[in-house]
């Protein structure tokens, strides 16, 4: 008789439901998918679920629950886990779509996802999820709230233009926009002061904001953004790794001579870190020599500045990664002591 040695349940998450499915692996390396169904997103939904497993279930073989890191949706089941000492794994979502292309899945639906989760949970060994740092989670809920009133702020300056740029302005009405920007500028210095307090009181994350904003242009509001987004680079093992879950991978598609699309990246990956670094590479391209010159090679070659910029980007996010797990700061004058090629410098070098 076959025995289990692994359980899985793979959990396809949306904003108000969880399609889970039940998965486990014989000690003869054969997997077995036998029980699937959808719980409401809530807490009520999670109990409802947890009974349902340990029904399901062998209780003497631990189980792993296994999900991605989809957005916030996540968050609320992540954390009932953790609470309940369950063993949790959440895996990049790139990574999932990867694996669902190795398989033979002709139509992807909420179970079709769930059930791919769980073959990939029941094939890897996968690390542990670990709970955020309260810094990083009360971090991250501010600069996304700051983020909402940037854009907010950008679009009432577009109205107000547009509105003293008529050929009657209404004085009233400008003078009212002209509050709500006062307010939003307001709002923001009341959230950017709230997040300096809490980088201020955990000494460990004040160090890793002081590494990463030694990069040209990464101010402390952007490391602060960076280490949040990504709990610390809690999930990430290299450079390449980040550069997918920010959305900045180079997506191309090319069929024999007939079908060749120019590379593009993804933008399926984290916008909020995208974001992040579209200002600090303006800055970095004007005032750091390295950086300038990659810009200037890149706009020389394809003559697209966008696409350099976003390059710079790239590069910004990966080095601060790099400089995280050096424990180092960057070195504003390397150019001066390594004579090589920008495309051949790699980052480890920029770092003392």
């Amino acid at each position: 008789m076959k025995k289990i040695v692994k359980q899985v349940l793979g959990i396809d998450v949306a904003q108000k439901e969880l399609v889970v499915c039940l998965g486990r692996m014989y000690d003869d390396w054969t997997p077995e998918l036998y029980a699937s169904k959808a719980f409401r997103n809530t807490k009520k939904g999670f109990e409802s679920l947890m009974l349902w497993v340990k029904k399901q279930i062998d209780e003497t073989i631990t189980i792993r629950y296994v999900m991605e890191a989809t957005g916030v949706y996540h968050e609320a089941f992540a954390y009932y886990l953790d609470e309940q000492e369950q063993e949790l794994s959440i895996v990049l979502p790139n990574k999932i779509s990867n694996y669902m292309r190795t398989l033979d899945v002709k139509t992807v639906t909420d179970k079709t996802a769930s059930e791919a989760i769980t073959r990939f949970g029941l094939e890897r060994k996968l690390d542990k999820w670990k709970k955020p740092k309260d810094t990083y989670r009360d971090i991250k809920q501010l600069t996304r709230e700051r983020g909402q009133i940037v854009e907010e702020r950008s679009m009432v300056k577009n109205h107000l233009h547009a509105e003293e740029s008529g050929a009657y302005p209404n004085k009233s009405s400008i003078a009212r926009i002209k509050d709500r920007i006062k307010f939003l500028n307001k709002q923001e210095k009341a959230i950017k002061e709230e997040i300096a307090a809490l980088v201020a009181k955990d000494n460990e994350v004040k160090e890793n904001v002081v590494l990463i904003s030694s990069i040209p242009g990464v101010g402390s509001l952007t490391a602060s953004i960076i280490l949040a987004e990504t709990n610390g680079f809690e999930l990430i093992h290299n450079k390449r790794q980040l550069a997918s879950y920010a959305g900045f991978d180079v997506k191309e598609k090319q069929s024999g001579t007939s079908v060749k699309k120019k590379p593009k990246i993804s933008k399926k990956g984290n916008k909020h870190l995208r974001k992040a670094m579209h200002l600090p590479a303006l800055s970095a391209i004007k005032h750091d020599e390295r950086f300038k010159a990659i810009f200037a090679r890149l706009v020389a070659k394809d003559g697209i500045k966008m696409k350099a910029a976003v390059a710079v980007q790239r590069k910004l996010l990966e080095m601060a990664y790099t400089l995280y797990k050096t424990r180092s700061v960057y070195d504003k004058e390397y150019l001066k002591k390594e004579e090589q090629p920008d495309e051949q410098i790699e980052i480890k070098e920029a770092v003392k």
